[in-house]
């Protein structure tokens, strides 16, 4: 005897789709989205104008991270003095060079920031220096800036030219002979003059003493030395003089001076040496020391009367 059930369906029915898969279905059924870019910005050099006045808006140089940006000065800068606000924490390179600054931010000024640029001229003839705030654009970035000062006016140059004219009418008059009257460093009394004796053929340090003359007034005394640096020498220029009375007593030097920048080897010079208005008799010997910067080569004249 055969008992008979419900008769099962031969087709398997399927769950439904879960939300997941069909988005994981359509995801590698289309390509992935690109991410977006910002837009490549266009690079530019420009020449800016230093304002004449602080009234006037400073100028700006356009940065962007990861480009260099030069700016380019048209005289000598104070590397040293060069201050850029952020150096530290946003700059992967700032190179002050004698004309130049390279810029390059690793993190650009955003929307509305400014990072101020201070500059100075070695020249002292713009005192206020040069001031730059850099900022970012979306579409710009200066690769070179040109920073130019403005052009002097004539009137300007012409009342500097009246000055220096000046200064020279007055430096003319003071280094000729109506100058010494000027200043009063020649007077009735005169000026006695003497060669200096016993001190020629005087070698030391590669150094030879080939004569001499003192001066004396009254209100200053002079020295003047011919010395000649030997042959296989290295360059000697004075840098310092000494005189000494016989007792230790110092005299004080207002110069020292030669008529040449420096002796080459075998080259012969002038030096002059310039004290204080003399306390000293006419007939006391004073020592006279000449040393270079370094003090290694050293020329000591034991008997010079001024």
């Amino acid at each position: 005897m055969c008992y008979g059930g419900p008769k099962r369906s031969s087709t398997l029915a399927l769950p439904p789709p879960r939300p997941l898969l069909v988005l994981l279905a359509l995801s590698f059924g289309t390509p992935a989205a690109a991410a977006a870019q910002p837009p490549a910005r266009e690079r530019q050099e420009r020449q800016v104008v230093l304002p004449s006045n602080p009234g006037e808006p400073a100028l700006e140089a356009r940065v962007a991270a990861g480009v260099a940006t030069y700016l380019r000065f048209d005289a000598p800068i104070d590397r040293a003095a060069v201050e850029v606000e952020g150096r530290a924490t946003r700059f992967r390179v700032v190179d002050p060079g004698e004309r130049t600054i390279t810029l390059e931010p690793t993190v650009e000024p955003g929307p509305g920031e400014k990072l101020v640029v201070r500059v100075r001229y070695k020249d002292g003839a713009s005192p206020a220096g040069a001031t730059l705030l850099l900022v970012s654009h979306p579409t710009l970035v200066d690769k070179e800036v040109e920073v130019v000062r403005r052009p002097r006016t004539l009137e300007a140059m012409e009342a500097a030219l009246a000055e220096k004219d000046a200064e020279l009418a007055a430096l003319r008059a003071l280094s000729g002979p109506a100058g010494f009257v000027f200043s009063g460093r020649l007077t009735l009394a005169g000026v006695k003059a003497r060669p200096l004796e016993h001190v020629s053929d005087s070698t030391q340090s590669g150094l030879k003493v080939a004569g001499g003359e003192g001066y004396r007034a009254g209100l200053w005394a002079l020295v003047a030395v011919r010395v000649r640096n030997l042959p296989g020498q290295q360059p000697w220029k004075p840098a310092e003089a000494r005189l000494t009375l016989a007792d230790g007593t110092p005299v004080k030097v207002r110069s020292v001076d030669m008529n040449k920048a420096q002796l080459s080897s075998g080259e012969e010079g002038f030096v002059a040496v310039e004290t204080e208005a003399p306390f000293w008799k006419v007939d006391d010997v004073l020592r006279l020391e000449l040393l270079d910067k370094s003090g290694s080569r050293h020329l000591s004249i034991p008997k010079v009367k001024l």
